[in-house]
């Protein structure tokens, strides 16, 4: 049967495009990670694929649950922990950390067009959840819940974690932080005395202006008992930010329905008030 030259050298030249497509990816991810030594890029593994729908427009969404040694593990948990943490009031205080990739589109089995989110965790906990239907239910609507306080959605939780399918579309590289903390600045000495026991510390969050498009996020955060920054830890994210006031005196872990400027944003603690006040730059929300 004679083959059709001009169909060969096109797939050819198609492959070709994508072998230097992915070339100049991973040179643009490598000079990204160097010029940012807080940052790497990896590679996760598939897990599972769970569909679910928006429940304003009824869209289908498709989450990538990825797994990566290199994304932290979370506290260990145990299954009687697991229940009584479903069970409590606010079972925030218990934080999966996870990688939320941007999302991308895909073609379903109907050839209709569908968004695709990459969620990735650590690959201990990952394995933990899958021998675990507890454990699996849990890490879906963590899930859920990362990627509705990331991309301010409002996603079903009538789910379907599909059979025999890790993945859907395409897992692409992604960049994850290993470091952001802004500077503290400590603006009067005043000694108090420590509060014994953690404690989740009483805060608001405010937006610059109040009307129109916000510019800036301020949080204020009280810590009663907290006589100096030092004892301080901050790590502010995109949407999240966490606190920490050593030694075990508060602990503050919180998402927002922002993009933060990380790099600008700074922190002021005055120990007067004793009263910890962050602004972060927005840059969407």
């Amino acid at each position: 049967m004679a083959s059709d030259s001009s169909l060969l050298n096109s797939e050819l030249e198609l492959q070709q495009q994508e072998e230097l497509y992915q070339q100049l990816l991973l040179q643009t991810m490598g000079k990204l990670q160097s010029e940012n030594p807080d940052s790497k890029v990896i590679r996760p593994q598939p897990g599972m694929c769970v569909k679910t729908l928006t429940k304003l427009d009824k869209q289908k969404v498709f989450i990538n649950i990825c797994q990566s040694a290199s994304v932290p593990p979370p506290p260990e948990l145990s299954r009687d922990e697991l229940v009584e943490l479903l069970q409590s009031e606010d079972p925030t205080g218990y934080r999966v950390p996870m990688s939320l990739g941007e999302p991308h589109t895909e073609v379903d089995n109907s050839s209709q067009g569908c968004t695709v989110y990459d969620v990735v965790i650590n690959q201990d906990f990952f394995q933990r959840c899958q021998k675990d239907p507890m454990f699996q239910q849990f890490l879906i609507l963590v899930s859920l819940e990362g990627l509705e306080n990331k991309y301010n959605l409002e996603l079903s939780r009538e789910w379907k974690v599909l059979k025999n399918r890790k993945f859907f579309g395409s897992v692409s590289e992604q960049n994850i932080r290993t470091k952001s903390r802004p500077v503290i600045q400590e603006l009067q000495p005043h000694v108090s005395p420590l509060i014994s026991s953690a404690s989740r510390p009483e805060f608001s969050l405010l937006v610059e202006p109040p009307a129109g498009d916000p510019e800036y996020l301020i949080a204020e955060i009280q810590l009663p008992g907290v006589p100096s920054s030092r004892s301080l830890i901050l790590d502010v994210g995109e949407d999240r930010l966490v606190l920490t006031a050593r030694p075990a005196l508060y602990h503050l872990d919180v998402f927002h329905p922002f993009l933060i400027d990380q790099e600008n944003s700074v922190a002021q603690y005055n120990t007067n008030t004793q009263i910890l006040t962050v602004t972060m730059p927005v840059v969407s929300s």
